[in-house]
């Protein structure tokens, strides 16, 4: 009875919204910990950030720990990811960064607890899952990218090279200086210079800024998008499953069995 009762507080505490503020707020303040490290600090305030960083530490292993008791099947804990990363984040970082072979990682690491803010808000999770799910269609929108730079490179070597060899001297070079036109770094400087030999190079940099710039931008964003919705949509069903309510897929089924029932009403 008395673990029930313990149990049911752990998931009141981390259903906790204050709660979940608090853990986000000793996220950010070990982030700018790790950042005013890197400054020349009096001995005080350095042992004053050496116990503030194990009060950190500490936190953590303290609200993993109710994560991990307010989770009803206690095997299904590890089986999620973001349980898993949040795992190591919080057990590397109890690595004391006193001892000189292991100060570099446990601080590397400490940098890393940042990330945490993504396992703990789903609207970053969702970002992220997005984005990795996205990848596999993006691999192809990239590899057409790359062609048509190379193309345009290859290009661009053979006709501006006695132009301005430092920017299109090789067509490794040339590739450098196209990623320049597409991030619009200067890239009229690069135009007029070529415009001078060649007055109608300008087509060549316009439609290489339209191919890249603009039409594969725009289907990148469109794929994360897409992909976006997707989990988006996912999160609400998983959401509406766990408090109890119909999900989208049972009222479809309920409504094709109404439908069904009606016809054979109007039958007789």
């Amino acid at each position: 009875m008395q673990a029930s009762a313990l149990k049911n507080t752990f998931i009141k505490i981390r259903t906790n919204k204050i709660f979940e503020l608090f853990v986000v707020s000793v996220i950010i303040f070990s982030a700018l910990l790790v950042g005013a490290k890197t400054y020349d600090m009096s001995s005080t305030a350095l042992l004053l950030t050496q116990f503030l960083d194990w009060f950190i530490s500490a936190f953590f292993l303290l609200e993993l720990t109710i994560r991990f008791f307010a989770e009803h099947k206690k095997r299904n804990f590890f089986k999620s990811f973001w349980n898993v990363f949040d795992t190591l984040i919080v057990l590397v970082s109890l690595i004391p960064a006193d001892d000189a072979e292991l100060a570099v990682i446990a601080r590397l690491v400490r940098v890393f607890r940042v990330l945490r803010m993504i396992s703990i808000i789903p609207e970053l999770r969702i970002l992220l899952v997005s984005l990795v799910k996205a990848l596999p269609q993006l691999g192809y929108v990239m590899l057409l990218m790359f062609i048509i730079f190379y193309i345009y490179a290859a290009i661009g070597s053979t006709l501006f090279e006695p132009i301005n060899p430092v920017l299109w001297g090789d067509i490794t070079i040339s590739l450098l200086t196209l990623f320049r036109v597409m991030t619009f770094e200067d890239w009229t400087d690069v135009m007029y210079e070529t415009m001078a030999v060649y007055p109608m190079s300008w087509i060549f940099y316009l439609t290489f800024i339209f191919f890249t710039a603009f039409a594969f931008l725009n289907m990148v964003i469109g794929i994360v998008v897409g992909v976006m919705e997707q989990e988006n949509a996912k999160a609400r069903a998983e959401k509406m499953e766990e408090q109890g309510e119909p999900s989208l897929k049972e009222i479809s089924e309920q409504i094709s069995a109404l439908q069904v029932q009606l016809q054979g009403l109007s039958k007789k």
